[in-house]
Protein backbone atom coordinates (compact mmCIF):
# COMPACT_ATOMS: atom_id res chain seq x y z
CA UNK A 1 0.00 0.00 0.00
CA UNK A 2 1.32 3.18 -1.42
CA UNK A 3 1.93 5.95 1.60
CA UNK A 4 -0.93 8.99 1.57
CA UNK A 5 0.34 12.04 1.95
CA UNK A 6 -0.31 14.33 4.48
CA UNK A 7 -3.31 16.78 4.04
CA UNK A 8 -4.49 15.23 0.78
CA UNK A 9 -7.33 17.74 -0.01
CA UNK A 10 -4.84 20.75 0.48
CA UNK A 11 -1.63 19.31 -1.25
CA UNK A 12 -4.46 18.98 -4.12
CA UNK A 13 -5.22 22.72 -3.98
CA UNK A 14 -1.78 23.58 -4.00
CA UNK A 15 -0.88 21.84 -7.18
CA UNK A 16 -4.29 22.47 -8.82
CA UNK A 17 -2.67 26.21 -8.38
CA UNK A 18 0.67 25.76 -9.01
CA UNK A 19 1.65 22.61 -11.22
CA UNK A 20 0.42 21.65 -14.79
CA UNK A 21 -0.33 18.15 -13.50
CA UNK A 22 -3.50 16.44 -14.47
CA UNK A 23 -5.98 15.86 -12.63
CA UNK A 24 -5.75 12.38 -12.62
CA UNK A 25 -2.25 12.92 -10.96
CA UNK A 26 -2.82 14.54 -8.66
CA UNK A 27 -5.84 12.66 -7.90
CA UNK A 28 -3.27 9.18 -7.84
CA UNK A 29 -0.88 11.14 -5.69
CA UNK A 30 -3.49 12.50 -3.42
CA UNK A 31 -5.29 9.58 -3.13
CA UNK A 32 -8.58 11.02 -4.35
CA UNK A 33 -11.36 10.74 -7.32
CA UNK A 34 -10.98 12.73 -10.42
CA UNK A 35 -13.99 13.83 -10.31
CA UNK A 36 -13.21 15.37 -6.59
CA UNK A 37 -9.87 17.01 -8.08
CA UNK A 38 -11.70 18.60 -10.56
CA UNK A 39 -14.33 19.41 -7.52
CA UNK A 40 -11.49 21.51 -5.96
CA UNK A 41 -10.57 23.20 -9.40
CA UNK A 42 -14.08 24.24 -9.54
CA UNK A 43 -14.55 25.61 -6.19
CA UNK A 44 -16.88 23.45 -5.42
CA UNK A 45 -15.23 21.29 -2.82
CA UNK A 46 -12.32 21.70 -0.38
CA UNK A 47 -13.86 25.69 -0.05
CA UNK A 48 -12.00 27.44 2.33
CA UNK A 49 -9.23 25.31 2.38
CA UNK A 50 -5.55 26.47 2.25
CA UNK A 51 -3.26 24.50 -0.05
CA UNK A 52 -0.14 22.90 1.72
CA UNK A 53 3.50 22.70 -0.34
CA UNK A 54 4.41 19.48 -1.00
CA UNK A 55 7.90 20.47 -1.12
CA UNK A 56 8.08 22.50 1.64
CA UNK A 57 6.81 19.31 3.29
CA UNK A 58 9.30 16.95 2.18
CA UNK A 59 6.91 14.53 0.22
CA UNK A 60 7.77 15.91 -3.73
CA UNK A 61 10.81 17.37 -4.95
CA UNK A 62 10.69 19.73 -8.18
CA UNK A 63 12.18 17.53 -10.13
CA UNK A 64 9.61 14.76 -9.75
CA UNK A 65 6.60 17.59 -10.25
CA UNK A 66 8.65 18.49 -13.68
CA UNK A 67 8.57 15.04 -14.50
CA UNK A 68 4.97 14.46 -13.91
CA UNK A 69 4.23 18.04 -16.32
CA UNK A 70 6.50 16.29 -19.03
CA UNK A 71 4.64 13.44 -19.12
CA UNK A 72 0.84 13.02 -18.57
CA UNK A 73 1.09 9.46 -18.12
CA UNK A 74 3.72 9.81 -15.64
CA UNK A 75 2.66 8.87 -11.38
CA UNK A 76 4.17 11.23 -8.88
CA UNK A 77 5.97 8.92 -6.38
CA UNK A 78 6.10 10.40 -2.75
CA UNK A 79 9.46 10.87 -1.32
CA UNK A 80 10.56 8.27 1.33
CA UNK A 81 10.47 10.35 5.00
CA UNK A 82 13.63 10.89 6.11
CA UNK A 83 12.72 10.37 10.06
CA UNK A 84 10.52 7.12 11.16
CA UNK A 85 8.43 8.18 13.60
CA UNK A 86 7.33 5.22 16.12
CA UNK A 87 3.83 4.17 15.64
CA UNK A 88 1.77 5.00 18.50
CA UNK A 89 0.95 2.49 21.36
CA UNK A 90 -2.57 1.81 21.58
CA UNK A 91 -3.92 2.54 25.04
CA UNK A 92 -6.32 -0.05 26.97
CA UNK A 93 -6.42 -3.33 28.28
CA UNK A 94 -3.64 -5.47 26.92
CA UNK A 95 -4.82 -7.96 24.75
CA UNK A 96 -4.34 -11.80 26.11
CA UNK A 97 -4.55 -14.30 23.47
CA UNK A 98 -6.73 -17.10 24.20
CA UNK A 99 -4.11 -20.10 24.39
CA UNK A 100 -2.99 -17.49 27.52
CA UNK A 101 -5.57 -16.50 29.34
CA UNK A 102 -5.94 -19.72 32.02
CA UNK A 103 -2.38 -18.96 32.93
CA UNK A 104 -3.18 -15.21 33.69
CA UNK A 105 -4.77 -16.03 37.37
CA UNK A 106 -1.35 -18.03 37.93
CA UNK A 107 0.88 -14.50 37.05
CA UNK A 108 -0.95 -12.97 39.04
CA UNK A 109 -0.33 -14.57 42.15
CA UNK A 110 3.33 -14.75 40.81
CA UNK A 111 3.71 -10.99 41.06
CA UNK A 112 1.28 -10.48 44.09
CA UNK A 113 3.68 -13.05 46.18
CA UNK A 114 7.07 -11.65 44.41
CA UNK A 115 6.45 -8.31 43.82
CA UNK A 116 4.15 -7.38 46.74
CA UNK A 117 5.15 -3.31 45.81
CA UNK A 118 2.80 -3.52 42.71
CA UNK A 119 -0.02 -1.60 42.88
CA UNK A 120 -3.34 -3.17 41.16
CA UNK A 121 -2.90 -0.95 38.35
CA UNK A 122 0.72 -2.02 37.59
CA UNK A 123 -0.80 -5.61 37.23
CA UNK A 124 -3.81 -4.87 35.59
CA UNK A 125 -0.97 -3.16 32.77
CA UNK A 126 0.94 -5.97 32.67
CA UNK A 127 -1.38 -9.06 32.05
CA UNK A 128 -4.79 -7.28 31.20
CA UNK A 129 -6.28 -8.06 33.93
CA UNK A 130 -9.05 -6.28 36.29
CA UNK A 131 -9.18 -5.34 39.91
CA UNK A 132 -11.82 -7.91 40.74
CA UNK A 133 -9.75 -10.86 40.03
CA UNK A 134 -6.22 -9.21 41.66
CA UNK A 135 -8.92 -8.72 44.93
CA UNK A 136 -9.66 -12.17 44.66
CA UNK A 137 -6.23 -13.61 44.22
CA UNK A 138 -5.03 -11.62 47.41
CA UNK A 139 -8.02 -12.52 49.54
CA UNK A 140 -7.75 -16.05 48.37
CA UNK A 141 -11.40 -16.03 47.43
CA UNK A 142 -11.13 -16.86 43.89
CA UNK A 143 -12.72 -19.82 42.51
CA UNK A 144 -9.87 -21.29 41.51
CA UNK A 145 -7.36 -20.72 44.54
CA UNK A 146 -6.76 -24.39 45.50
CA UNK A 147 -4.93 -25.07 41.78
CA UNK A 148 -3.61 -21.89 41.28
CA UNK A 149 0.84 -22.21 41.01
CA UNK A 150 2.55 -19.21 41.21
CA UNK A 151 4.15 -18.77 37.49
CA UNK A 152 6.34 -15.92 36.23
CA UNK A 153 4.24 -13.63 33.60
CA UNK A 154 7.29 -13.38 31.21
CA UNK A 155 7.96 -16.68 30.56
CA UNK A 156 4.27 -17.59 30.02
CA UNK A 157 4.12 -14.77 27.43
CA UNK A 158 1.56 -12.53 29.75
CA UNK A 159 3.92 -9.79 29.33
CA UNK A 160 7.85 -9.17 28.29
CA UNK A 161 11.01 -9.01 30.89
CA UNK A 162 11.25 -4.87 30.06
CA UNK A 163 7.55 -4.30 31.05
CA UNK A 164 8.10 -5.75 34.29
CA UNK A 165 11.19 -4.51 35.14
CA UNK A 166 9.93 -0.78 34.12
CA UNK A 167 6.68 -1.46 36.54
CA UNK A 168 8.91 -2.60 39.53
CA UNK A 169 11.49 -0.02 39.08
CA UNK A 170 8.57 2.15 39.05
CA UNK A 171 7.18 1.16 42.49
CA UNK A 172 10.46 1.17 44.03
CA UNK A 173 10.57 4.48 43.00
CA UNK A 174 7.06 4.95 44.69
CA UNK A 175 7.84 3.56 48.20
CA UNK A 176 9.24 5.31 50.33
CA UNK A 177 12.61 4.35 51.85
CA UNK A 178 12.96 2.93 55.82
CA UNK A 179 15.47 5.15 57.39
CA UNK A 180 15.12 2.82 60.26
CA UNK A 181 15.95 -0.05 58.67
CA UNK A 182 19.64 0.97 57.10
CA UNK A 183 20.20 2.53 60.38
CA UNK A 184 20.32 -0.61 62.36
CA UNK A 185 22.27 -2.33 59.66
CA UNK A 186 24.51 0.04 58.23
CA UNK A 187 27.22 1.93 60.46
CA UNK A 188 29.68 4.87 59.99
CA UNK A 189 33.22 4.22 57.86
CA UNK A 190 35.33 5.30 60.72
CA UNK A 191 34.21 2.47 63.15
CA UNK A 192 33.92 -0.02 60.57
CA UNK A 193 37.50 1.10 59.07
CA UNK A 194 38.85 2.71 62.13
CA UNK A 195 41.42 0.82 65.11
CA UNK A 196 40.08 -2.75 66.02
CA UNK A 197 39.61 -1.23 69.81
CA UNK A 198 36.46 1.12 68.83
CA UNK A 199 34.95 -1.75 66.80
CA UNK A 200 31.45 -2.95 67.99
CA UNK A 201 33.30 -6.11 68.33
CA UNK A 202 36.28 -5.98 70.03
CA UNK A 203 34.20 -3.70 72.46
CA UNK A 204 31.98 -6.85 72.88
CA UNK A 205 35.22 -9.12 73.60
CA UNK A 206 36.42 -6.60 75.93
CA UNK A 207 32.63 -6.75 78.13
CA UNK A 208 33.33 -10.73 78.19
CA UNK A 209 34.37 -11.79 81.74
CA UNK A 210 38.09 -13.14 81.48
CA UNK A 211 37.90 -16.81 83.06
CA UNK A 212 40.11 -19.03 82.93
CA UNK A 213 40.46 -23.28 84.47
CA UNK A 214 42.01 -21.54 88.31
CA UNK A 215 39.28 -19.74 88.33
CA UNK A 216 36.70 -22.03 87.46
CA UNK A 217 38.47 -25.36 89.44
CA UNK A 218 38.30 -22.63 91.92
CA UNK A 219 34.87 -21.78 92.25
CA UNK A 220 33.69 -25.66 92.19
CA UNK A 221 36.06 -26.13 95.26
CA UNK A 222 34.39 -23.63 97.22
CA UNK A 223 31.01 -24.50 96.82
CA UNK A 224 31.69 -28.52 97.41
CA UNK A 225 33.45 -27.36 101.33
CA UNK A 226 29.94 -25.59 101.72
CA UNK A 227 28.22 -28.38 101.39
Amino acid sequence: MSQIPLMPKATAVWLIDNTGLTFEQIAAFCHLHPLEVKGIADGEVAQGVKGADPIDNGQLSREEIARGEADADYRLKILEPKVRLPELKRRGPRYTPVSRRHDRPNAILWLVRNHPELKDAQIMRLVGTTKTTIQAIRDRTHWNTPHLTPMDPVTVGLCSQLDLDFEVQRAAKDRPADAQTDSATLLPAEITTGPAHLRPDAQREEEKPNLSLDSVFAKLGGSRKGE
